[in-house]
């Protein structure tokens, strides 16, 4: 599902030039609880050792727990957010060439809410684990 929304509106997910948008993420799924993103490993991705560095992982979790406590009633629409905790644990090296990572809500409130996900590759290997805090801010003007 790719994000319709123009890249200057503040509903994007991804702002015009923007990091997400250099990294190379892919929106896939969107509804309310649950966001999944995906990214094709590049070059650019790897770290010395020629796996993904520790960071790719990382912001893939932020985004796509950060999105899943957002949903605004359509898949286009999102209430932006902000991630006051995240804890990452790194656990395997994927085999393949693509990783997907998915956020689910898993609690809170109106504005503060709680979630949990990972990172897998496409064979299923599971590579990453995060559990983070964010809340839901309005957007700067």
């Amino acid at each position: 599902m790719p994000d319709t929304t123009p890249a200057d509106d503040p509903k994007s997910f991804f702002a015009a030039g923007g990091f997400l948008q250099s990294l190379g993420l892919e929106r896939r799924a969107f509804s309310e609880g649950l966001a999944r993103f995906e990214l094709a490993l590049e070059p650019r991705h790897m770290n010395r050792l020629g796996i993904p560095h520790g960071g790719v992982y990382a912001t893939m979790l932020d985004s796509a727990l950060g999105a899943s406590g957002c949903w605004d009633g359509a898949p286009d629409r999102f209430r932006p957010s902000v991630t006051l905790n995240l804890n990452v644990s790194y656990l395997a090296q994927p085999k393949g060439a693509r990783l997907i990572a998915e956020g689910r809500r898993t609690g809170g409130g109106k504005s503060i809410y709680f979630a949990e996900g990972e990172v897998r590759d496409e064979t299923g290997i599971l590579v990453a684990t995060a559990t983070g805090t964010f809340k839901v801010v309005t957007p700067r003007s």
